[in-house]
């Protein structure tokens, strides 16, 4: 989807017919930094990176494509999720010196404290035209600062529900890894950073230095916005909040599967209250949905990934491999090693021996 602004458009022709600076000395891209209180570090750090790297030949870190900084209204250092603190490089001024201001967001406990100062710049910018970038739960803070109204806008499917809890009524995309929608930008946090700033390079200063940010990144190429989120994939599909939370904490505890009865207490519900919501929303068990849930998952990582089946099944919260491919030809009609050899992927030698038993450790008693 085409983004422009014509302050960044009119700057460069004025530069080039003042002749004071030649194109080639401008960046071509300047983002603008505003890191939430106790923000995730890994989608700064992946976004700035993807920057850095097609700034300038090699990894020389030169901003000379590409400028970068990070903006404070206080100028004291911000602490990520993890603890490392990032030192602002500039106090708070014109957003229309940056083609792209980003808000990198962190933990959802922190969305309250986010700066007064911070969200009237963002107003600013947005009135004079800048496009508006929110990673991770920066989108919260888009959204609390009425800046998203309107818009289509890309949340983590980890905090899908905290979104639709904290904004009624909005249906937020969180099968996608970023969006783009007009000038407001969005995206899932974690590694898809990177490919919402490969897409801002590849725009902007070109598809070359897009792509070699990325494979020095050991990323193998960019991903399109319609890629889906590499959490877990499910088809189960209902707009009853009760429903959504428990398919939510399952997703969240694929490996070490909780019984019902510990996911109703969780929220705050009855076991059976639990099962009558599950089956009019879905017709189904609270447990025949969380088996569903990890063999798509199952078979996601069967046909995408080059995990053994054995560390699959340890994954997707089964006892060993047997017990995966038991419950995989009953939901599927074939096993796990079967999808494989249509495929033709290589298998591990001891996934191929007939007869071979796989024993593995099991953290939690485990369910089908």
């Amino acid at each position: 989807m085409e983004i422009s602004r014509g302050d960044a458009s009119s700057r460069s022709q004025a530069n080039l017919a003042g002749g004071s600076k030649s194109r080639s000395q401008e960046p071509r891209l300047s983002v603008g930094f505003i890191l939430a209180k106790r923000f995730t570090l890994c989608a700064f750090a992946n976004f700035v990176d993807v920057l850095r790297l097609a700034a300038d030949e090699g990894d020389r870190s030169r901003q000379i494509m590409c400028r970068w900084t990070v903006l404070s209204d206080t100028m004291n250092a911000v602490p990520s999720s993890c603890g490392v603190t990032v030192q602002p490089n500039e106090r708070l001024g014109d957003p229309t010196k940056f083609d792209y201001i980003v808000v990198i967001g962190g933990l959802v406990d922190e969305i309250d404290n986010f700066s007064p100062a911070y969200t009237q710049y963002l107003r600013n910018a947005a009135a004079a035209g800048v496009p508006l970038v929110g990673v991770c739960t920066g989108v919260f803070n888009l959204h609390t600062a009425g800046l998203l109204d309107g818009y289509k806008c890309c949340v983590s499917w980890f905090h899908h529900h905290d979104f639709l809890e904290q904004f009624d009524g909005l249906d937020p995309v969180s099968d996608q890894i970023f969006v783009v929608d007009r000038n407001r930008l969005t995206c899932s946090g974690g590694a898809s950073s990177a490919h919402l700033a490969a897409y801002l390079v590849e725009k902007h200063v070109g598809r070359s230095q897009a792509s070699k940010s990325l494979h020095i990144m050991i990323i193998d190429d960019a991903l399109r916005a319609e890629k889906p989120q590499p959490g877990v994939p499910i088809d189960l599909r209902t707009k009853d909040p009760m429903v959504q939370r428990a398919l939510l904490i399952m997703q969240q505890n694929i490996d070490t599967p909780l019984s019902v009865a510990a996911i109703a207490s969780r929220m705050g519900k009855s076991k059976r209250q639990l099962e009558r919501h599950f089956r009019s929303a879905l017709n189904t068990s609270p447990q025949a949905a969380f088996l569903d849930v990890r063999l798509t998952l199952a078979r996601h990582l069967v046909e995408a990934s080059e995990k053994s089946i054995a560390t699959i099944a340890v994954d997707c919260g089964f006892c060993d491999s047997s017990h995966l491919s038991r419950m995989f030809r009953r939901r599927f009609g074939c096993t796990p090693h079967e999808i494989r050899v249509a495929a033709g992927k290589k298998l591990d030698a001891l996934e191929v021996l007939p007869g071979s038993i796989h024993v593995l450790p099991t953290p939690e008693l485990r369910y089908a």
